[in-house]
């Protein structure tokens, strides 16, 4: 049987957590296929196909915004820590310490809503048409060329873009939001040299949490299993945790590096390590699921001295 008072307090502090997400992970790939290739000594072509899923756009969120919104009694054995009915003196005493937080309170909630709507670029996730605001905004940036809601948060992306590496690379870039948890990063170093990464691909547990934001996503799980009518850590048959929190696409997918003919692959975190491509040159394919252990990485030499 579920202890509503105990639910209530998870839910509490779990809060603390899901701010933590909403500011620092506030995107996250789900089904997707991507490639980024280096196309020459100073070009490259990067693709992403799947899905991008908000948080502020979702159940979740609007779950964590209201989960604090009506008073509740709590009360627990001295002895046992164990939950118990509150005697009116107390039900009135915290009662009016309620009361008196009741500015704080609102006030809190209109800093977060603001900085939700920094993050989302000045867009109000509690708006009906965020969503479609959001599109409009991605598909008038160059190489959003798909862009479409699937609802609760998920959106369906196709992207591509061509360029040169006269720069540092990041997927993705929006206008007006901030850049805190690129899934693919490309960085110039001396020598020829390009650094690649793709830290959000990478399935973020407790132990590893989003942007490494001490357990934001496992929060989730636990706010989204309440949601549910279950207490953290009881979603599934025998008392394992759900993989992926409720209402967050699983990570499934795939990333590829191409170089061209004449390039040399330095470092890598592939299984296999590179394969010869057809026409010349060399492909480092990762599988990305819950069960992936490193986020992939290599460093490609782009041109031979």
């Amino acid at each position: 049987m579920i202890d509503l008072t105990d639910m209530r307090v998870r839910a509490a502090a779990m809060l603390t957590g899901l701010a933590l997400a909403l500011t620092g992970c506030f995107m996250t790939p789900g089904k997707f296929t991507s490639e980024l290739a280096l196309t020459g000594p100073d070009t490259f072509t990067f693709t992403y196909e799947g899905e991008i899923f908000f948080l502020g756009m979702s159940r979740l969120a609007r779950l964590g915004a209201g989960t604090e919104e009506a008073f509740a009694a709590n009360c627990f054995d001295d002895e046992t820590y164990e939950s118990r009915d509150c005697t009116a003196e107390e039900t009135a005493e915290q009662r009016a310490d309620w009361e008196a937080g009741a500015a704080e309170r609102e006030q809190k909630a209109r800093k977060d809503a603001e900085t939700m709507n920094a993050i989302m670029g000045g867009i109000d996730p509690s708006d009906p048409k965020a969503a479609e605001e959001l599109v409009r905004l991605l598909e008038r940036q160059k190489g959003w060329n798909r862009v479409v809601h699937k609802g609760d948060g998920v959106f369906e992306i196709s992207y591509a873009i061509s360029g040169t590496t006269g720069h540092d690379f990041m997927f993705p870039m929006i206008e007006g939001f901030p850049s805190v948890n690129p899934f693919v990063q490309m960085f110039l170093r001396d020598g020829n040299q390009v650094r690649i990464n793709a830290p959000a691909f990478l399935f973020q547990s407790g132990e590893n949490p989003l942007g490494g934001l001490g357990g934001g996503f496992g929060s989730l799980a636990g706010l989204a299993a309440m949601s549910a009518g279950e207490t953290a850590g009881e979603g599934s048959e025998g008392g394992e945790p759900a993989e992926t929190p409720p209402g967050v696409p699983a990570l499934d997918g795939t990333f590829t590096i191409r170089t061209a003919p004449g390039m040399r692959i330095l470092a890598n975190n592939t299984d296999e390590g590179p394969q010869a491509a057809p026409g010349g040159g060399e492909v480092l394919r990762w599988t990305i699921s819950s069960r992936t252990a490193q986020s992939p990485t290599a460093l490609v030499v782009t041109a031979m001295r």
